[in-house]
């Protein structure tokens, strides 16, 4: 992973707990300091694992010493009642960052369990899976490494790095 895609990963974090947690999470606060949990992340339904990286960052930037096992990482296939990962760690850390984990996890999970559906429709054909730019603010990188662990391929990035003309440009023009 080069430093420019884990700076992305980190801020795309850092903004999601910033959002979430605000001045602090106020019922997490309310767990003594000491308790130390353990949880587990199961599929509820069959699905390609996205979003390791992400989930791993969460809890990096809250408490590095929550533990985190993946027994399903990126890219692989997890059926229902699956364990994808345990964690162990501070019971406020968990608490804290739970949500935000699973939100990254569930909505790249979900790209990349899309992007497999159609990625095994068209085996045998010749036909590539390409991704457009109809991401989430902020999450565009994240989403596109989420076709890639479907199996999908990544178009462009931006407006910037190459050129597609549609009907509005003709229009326009």
């Amino acid at each position: 992973m080069d430093s420019s895609f884990k700076a992305v990963i980190s801020k795309n974090v850092a903004d999601a707990l910033a959002e979430d947690i605000g001045k602090g999470d106020l019922t997490a606060a309310l767990i003594d300091a000491d308790t130390v949990v353990g949880a587990s992340v199961i599929a509820r339904e069959p699905m390609t694992v996205c979003g390791e990286l992400w989930v791993n960052e969460v809890f990096a930037q809250l408490d590095d010493t929550v533990t985190v096992d993946w027994y399903i990482g990126d890219g692989q296939h997890a059926d229902t009642d699956d364990i994808v990962c345990k964690l162990v760690g501070s019971a406020r850390s968990l608490l804290t960052g739970e949500r935000t984990a699973l939100n990254f996890l569930q909505t790249l999970s979900a790209t990349a369990t899309v992007t497999r559906a159609y990625v095994d429709a068209v085996d045998g054909t010749g036909t590539r899976i390409l991704d457009t730019r109809k991401t989430l603010p902020g999450l565009r990188k994240a989403q596109k490494y989420a076709v890639t662990c479907g199996g999908g391929q990544n178009h462009r990035e931006g407006l910037f790095d190459a050129i597609l003309i549609k009907e509005n440009h003709i229009r326009s023009a």
